[in-house]
């Protein structure tokens, strides 16, 4: 069995975080996505409980049928984020820069959700993915709509690979989830559109506060 590879991806983790502070940067991202992952569940059931959101008037989904493509959409989000790890193997710096623009994406979803407090669309296909029933607490949450978490993952895949022809794919795949999105009637318009932007302005805010 050819080791050399693994030994690769040891030293470079190994040089990229061989400092005090830097060690400090990947204990404190990761301490912190343990635990917002551990806050996940109580969160979902909170907001799914509420009784006094809106439904919004959307021109697109009413104009579109609704299907349930949660297959096709968990493809998507499970290659692409596939991806992200195997290259985030070998550039250590993108790694910890994803981890924490992720934390600030979902500290900002967090303050969103709770903010404009929605209900879920006219047409809502459940989408099911067992593989993240852990962080919906084993329960099917419809609430959890401005922004979207699915469109801000491709969005955060997008930003971080470094690859031209991964940029493409990954702008491909995001167009093609947001597509769908829509379809399944799983997010508002206004949900998928806002995303990219919240997203752009937390992997700013990482690089400005040098969490990479």
């Amino acid at each position: 069995m050819n080791l050399q590879p693994l030994y690769h991806i040891k030293q470079l983790w190994q040089s990229a975080y061989s400092t005090k502070a830097s060690r400090l940067k990947l204990l404190s991202a990761t301490i912190v996505i343990v635990i917002i992952i551990n806050l996940l569940p109580t969160f979902f059931k909170h907001i799914e409980r509420r009784t006094d959101g809106v439904v919004l008037h959307d021109w697109i989904l009413a104009h579109l049928p609704s299907y349930d493509l949660s297959v096709p959409i968990f493809i998507l989000i499970w290659g692409m984020g596939l991806l992200m790890m195997w290259r985030g193997l070998y550039n250590p710096k993108v790694c910890i820069s994803y981890i924490w623009t992720l934390n600030l994406v979902c500290i900002a979803r967090f303050v969103t959700i709770s903010l404009v407090k929605l209900n879920p669309p006219v047409g809502l296909v459940p989408l099911i993915d067992p593989s993240t029933s852990v962080f919906y607490g084993h329960t099917f949450i419809t609430k959890d709509l401005f922004f979207s978490g699915h469109t801000a993952t491709m969005v955060l895949v997008y930003l971080h690979l470094q690859k031209r022809t991964d940029k493409i794919i990954a702008l491909i795949a995001a167009l093609l989830l947001v597509i769908m999105l829509l379809i399944q009637h799983i997010h508002y318009t206004i949900d998928v559109l806002a995303a990219p932007v919240i997203v752009y302005g937390c992997w700013r805010l990482a690089k400005w506060l040098g969490l990479e």
